[in-house]
């Protein structure tokens, strides 16, 4: 079926092309905006990949290939936008007053994802891509390899150092508030 699809968008039909980016968008967007950390910025990496995909479809030799080469071109989509955001980043932050009837493990698996998520947001944009297609998305090394456009042994040796980059993270976040209550008293 998407073989036929990309066969199609490769001939012009924008109908089939449509088909093809409805199939996948929630799963770019998704990526996008773990490896962005950033809802319009992931929506801005999504469009400029699609973009891109429709303008040099006809690169795409092997139909079966198609979504390894779209994920390559969102990937760097999500690059560029970093890039191009710099260093000015409006820091958004939840807050969900939490009661006495919320048991426990809830109030833990909050605490855990919150820390996950201060420690992922202090890595690179490429290291949380790494982390991203290697542990949400579950593809196999040589896919994510192929999707980073890097050979095999770099993409293992950026997921290693990505690894690392996190658990540091997360220690650190871990070791803050302790120095933060030693200043204060």
């Amino acid at each position: 079926m998407r073989s036929e699809l990309v066969d199609r968008a490769r001939n012009g039909d924008q109908d089939a092309f449509s088909e093809l980016v409805s199939i996948s968008f929630d799963q770019l967007f998704r990526t996008a905006r773990l490896i962005l950390r950033d809802d319009d910025r992931a929506t801005d990496a999504v469009q400029e990949a699609t973009l891109s995909a429709w303008l040099h479809i006809r690169a795409v030799r092997d139909p079966a290939k198609f979504e390894a080469w779209f994920r390559r071109l969102l990937v760097n989509a999500c690059y560029r936008e970093a890039r191009r955001s710099g260093r000015r980043r409006v820091m958004e932050m939840q807050i969900t007053p939490i009661d006495d009837l919320v048991s426990e493990d809830v109030q833990r698996a909050t605490a855990t994802r919150d820390q996950l998520e201060r420690g992922f947001r202090r890595l690179t944009v490429e290291q949380r891509a790494v982390l991203v297609l290697h542990h949400y998305l579950g593809l196999t090394d040589p896919e994510a390899a192929v999707a980073l456009d890097v050979p095999l042994g770099t993409y293992k040796s950026r997921l290693s150092r990505a690894t690392v980059a996190l658990r540091a993270a997360l220690e650190a976040d871990g070791r803050t508030p302790l120095r933060q209550q030693e200043s204060t008293t």
